[in-house]
């Protein structure tokens, strides 16, 4: 999985990004994400797809999209982050989610948009 990839997929284009920090300053779960969105962005520009992909920060995005509306720019951080779900879970051989799983992928700090999203967008 390369940069390339991920850019053709979601079609954003991470160097438009110029690390204001908006899109990290209203994201809600800034604090569970080892990378923030505006660092997420710089990482897929710099090639470090696979860092990204094996990183737990990427399950913690909510898919609210905020990052998104905050983005002077329009780069669309919330579009990356989901590329690089999709790809995890493709190379993984899902790509759906059951709902008997669910109790056994829960965190106790997890929020439910969270869960949420997750039925939303696996549950197809």
């Amino acid at each position: 999985m390369d940069n390339r990839e991920i850019t053709r997929i979601t079609g954003v284009n991470p160097r438009k990004c110029m690390r204001c920090g908006k899109c990290s300053a209203v994201c809600p779960a800034y604090d569970e994400m080892e990378y923030h969105p505006h660092q997420f962005v710089a990482m897929i520009e710099g090639g470090a797809v696979e860092e990204l992909a094996n990183s737990r920060g990427i399950w913690r995005c909510l898919s609210c999209m905020a990052c998104m509306e905050r983005c002077p720019r329009q780069v669309e951080p919330a579009r990356l982050v989901e590329a690089v779900r999709l790809k995890v879970i493709r190379q993984a051989g899902k790509n759906h989610l059951l709902p008997d799983q669910i109790p056994g992928l829960l965190d106790p700090d997890m929020p439910q948009q969270a869960l949420v999203s997750a039925l939303r967008k696996y549950g197809k």
